[in-house]
């Protein structure tokens, strides 16, 4: 008997033995994808991990349903990877394949019904319902589901399926369906009989009286002498600025010959210049120090200040690897930078550059997938955010993860939980290849690591082409409202240098890190705040849409009128997001173009370009923005970085809220004076004499590092302690409590380690779900993998507990 040995993508953490024929036993490889029978009618495609012949004894095997691909997609590297992956991070196995790959490869059964063949039918038995289900299968031979609710105009249509299928005139036919498509382009070329000299004349001659097509042709030997290319119907018509009809009528006569291509989604051979950069002395110390620091360790930290040109110096590293065949994977926090950053190596590598990222089409993805497999020159360079990990690499040389100290390399739902920076480092450990961390401002953990020489260590500490940095002020708003020298949310100093940046037609970015119109809408009467019926948050007030959003579940109403407590009409908003900055600036200055980025904004697939292009082509003034303008955008126009409030970072109810301030407001500094003009920063805060406002007004980066180091130290975080976080779910407040009240009493007693809770969080209900959290601090002389068994069994033994059994677990492995 032969076996197969799969993960199905369930949040299972067990793989499943599976039967299959000798003949199957032999062509199966590790990697290849399986449709395998689960539960009572489901198919899922499971992923083939080993092939043996042991028969499983707690259950017998069922047969494999069909092997899906000819090639194994999926490398053992990456197998292993997703194994440590799962076994790091406390999840299943199953959450890290189904995370991994590419919805498109991950066929589930869709319920397809079709009628029953032989079977004679008497229209009249049927009711007006089942009538129309079998008129339409009398036109196509079978329906899904989703077919047949819109046919009926119904959500639920399994009562008359069922009356059906027990009359014995449907029966149910579980089928998986190929999601991904090849893009095929339409080309079109002379007909043989024309394609030579004398045959243009023979053409002009031909349709001497029809002078559309006459044009068409004209315009296609134009096209044809200009670049040897195949010809695109879509190119054709637009050079020749008719119509398709008219060409289709020439296709008909059969002087032109339709073909078609299959073509790559994204492509950017267009991109190419050539292009030769030259390195400043700083840029080419670091460059060399680098190379050296990789000959003794695996991974470098690059720490260098903004605008520094740390792109520079991993186009030339990138370059290195590429000359010798390797593949070079390029992470970074946020999609907004791609975008950016893809401009940049394209017009340097050309086509060699691959795409990967959740605003990508499946089709897109799968086409990534596929020429990473196979080590096409396409892919040469993959630039992604965190999900591009996952891709099945052949022959990695070299990671880039850049802006490394950003939290969302951090993924926290659902699962898998990894850390794409510190996974980035095993994947890279088992292709031997070297890890690049570029910073201005790492994280306390890393660059503890670089000091300590478990990472080598590079600092540029000058801009690029000796820039200065930005000079940066600070606003006291307590003395400004004070003396009412407040317009709005802007300080009369801000306002001034703003005026004059405006007035030399240089563009400004103002930093507030909350989306919306305001945070908080108050009655004035009786202090009622309207709030999430399903989370314990107020409502965000969103002015344009008029109407209050809860940005935890997306519940929203209109904006009321009147107080629903006491019904007071005198309500008013407190707090401000970007919406209210945005409008505020249209006030103030009417005749300046505004823009605004933040989650509202950047929804579509090319949300993100279309914002940063205008800005980057000086359509845009002023651009208002939450965090994602803090990452590495490059804009050589901008003089002027306003922060609005620094303090509401400052004062977050996390360990890490000052280090996080400190990286925020350098970053978004940064953005300012890049090119020969020195920039100006103007921080408004309550607190100016706080010690993290005044790190980042003196660039003292090493002054924060040492204070929030020796605070980790006496408070038991990292990089001295390893964080382990459960979170706890349940619908019923007192259910909950007592569960979680079990769970740190057994975890109290069986680990001899700090055990903190269990907490409420700052939000304690989301989705009409109640919270309950326990944090657990492994010191570093622990060992790891013994406290994460013993925590993981004491999490099996409290699944165990029937009373508990309903309450959801998370586990989050280094939270932060």
């Amino acid at each position: 008997m032969y076996f197969v040995e799969v993960i199905l993508p369930l949040s299972l953490s067990k793989t499943f033995t599976y039967r299959v024929s000798e003949a199957e036993y032999n062509y199966i490889k590790k990697g290849m994808r399986i449709a395998v029978p689960f539960g009572k009618t489901k198919i899922y495609t499971a992923l083939a991990i080993g092939l043996h012949q042991d028969e499983p004894t707690l259950y017998e095997a069922k047969e494999i349903h069909q092997i899906l691909d000819e090639m194994p997609i999926v490398t053992e590297i990456q197998i292993t990877h997703w194994q440590w992956i799962a076994s790091y991070y406390m999840c299943a196995i199953g959450d890290v394949y189904r995370g991994a790959m590419p919805s498109a490869f991950l066929l589930e059964t869709e319920t397809v019904i079709s009628k029953k063949h032989d079977v004679f039918v008497l229209e009249t038995d049927l009711s007006d319902e089942e009538f129309l289900v079998y008129d339409a299968l009398l036109q196509q031979s079978s329906l899904k589901i989703q077919d047949i609710s819109s046919i009926l105009n119904k959500r639920n249509v399994f009562p008359i399926i069922q009356k059906m299928i027990d009359k014995n005139i449907l029966v149910l036919d579980e089928e998986i369906i190929e999601e991904y498509k090849p893009k095929l382009v339409k080309y079109i070329r002379l007909s043989s009989e024309y394609d030579s000299n004398e045959g243009l004349a023979l053409l002009l001659e031909l349709l001497k009286n029809a002078k559309k097509q006459k044009d068409i042709v004209l315009s296609f030997f134009q096209l044809k002498a200009l670049d040897k290319k195949p010809i695109a119907v879509k190119q054709l018509i637009e050079k020749s600025e008719t119509s398709s009809s008219i060409l289709k009528a020439l296709v008909d006569k059969n002087i032109f010959e339709e073909y078609h291509i299959q073509e790559d989604r994204v492509s950017f051979d267009q991109n190419i210049k050539e292009k030769y950069l030259q390195l400043s002395v700083a840029q080419q110390n670091a460059f060399d120090g680098i190379k050296t620091s990789f000959q003794e360790k695996e991974v470098c930290l690059l720490h260098g200040v903004t605008s520094s040109g740390k792109t520079e110096i991993y186009i030339k590293l990138i370059e290195d690897y590429i000359k010798e065949g390797k593949q070079v994977l390029y992470l970074l926090p946020e999609i907004a930078l791609t975008t950016q950053l893809v401009g940049r190596l394209t017009a340097y590598f050309g086509n060699q550059v691959a795409v990967f990222h959740s605003k990508y089409s499946n089709n897109e993805r799968v086409e990534v997938w596929k020429q990473v497999l196979e080590n096409s020159p396409k892919a040469k360079i993959v630039i992604g955010a965190r999900s591009s990990l996952f891709l099945p690499f052949q022959d990695l040389g070299l990671v880039i993860i850049d802006e490394e100290h950003e939290q969302t390399f951090k993924q926290h739902d659902p699962a898998p939980r990894y850390h794409a920076r510190d996974s980035a480092i095993v994947l890279a450990n088992s292709h031997q290849s070297k890890v690049l961390l570029g910073s201005a401002t790492p994280s306390l953990e890393t660059y503890f690591n670089a000091t300590n020489d478990k990472f080598g260590l590079v600092e540029i500490t000058e801009r690029f082409g000796n820039v200065m940095m930005p000079e940066i002020e600070l606003v006291d708003l307590k003395d400004k409202y004070f003396r009412k020298k407040m317009k709005g949310h802007f300080s009369d100093t801000l306002l001034e240098q703003m005026a004059e940046a405006l007035s030399l037609g240089e563009q400004i970015i103002l930093f507030q890190n909350r989306r919306g119109y305001s945070p908080v809408l108050e009655c004035l009467t009786c202090g009622h705040v309207p709030e999430c019926p399903q989370c314990d948050v107020s409502l965000t007030y969103h002015k344009n849409k008029n109407q209050l959003r809860c940005h935890y579940c997306g519940y929203s109403m209109a904006k009321p009128t009147n107080c629903h407590q006491c019904s007071s009409v005198d309500l008013t908003t407190k707090g401000f997001g970007t919406e209210q900055i945005e409008m505020e600036i249209k006030e103030l200055f009417p005749e300046k173009k505004v823009g605004r980025m933040d989650q509202d904004t950047t929804r579509g697939k090319y949300g993100y370009e279309k914002i940063i292009d205008s800005f980057k082509n000086r359509e845009i003034d002023v651009l208002v923005g939450t965090q994602m303008l803090a990452k590495g955008l490059d804009f050589d126009n901008v003089s002027l970085v306003g922060i609005m409030n620094a303090d509401n970072m400052l004062y977050h109810p996390d360990f890490r809220a000052f280090e996080r301030s400190f990286q925020m407001m350098t970053q978004v500094s940064g953005r300012a004076g890049r090119s020969q003009k020195r920039g100006k920063v103007i921080i408004q805060t309550y607190n100016p004499n706080h010690n993290t406002i005044q790190q980042v007004t003196n660039n003292d980066y090493i002054g924060m590092y040492k204070e929030q180091l020796y605070d980790r130290h006496i408070f038991k975080y990292p990089p001295y302690y390893r964080l382990v976080k459960v979170t706890m779910k349940h619908r019923d407040f007192d259910k909950l409590k007592e569960g979680a009240l079990w769970l740190y009493k057994v975890m109290n007693q069986h680990l001899d380690i700090p055990v903190l809770g269990p907490e409420e969080p700052v939000i304690s209900r989301i989705r009409n779900e109640y919270i309950r959290t326990i944090l657990i601090k492994i010191p570093t002389n622990k060992p790891l993998g013994s406290t994460k068994k013993t925590i993981q069994k004491i999490l099996n033994s409290f699944e165990a507990v029937p009373q508990y059994r309903p309450i959801k677990v998370a586990v989050n492995v280094d939270f932060y």
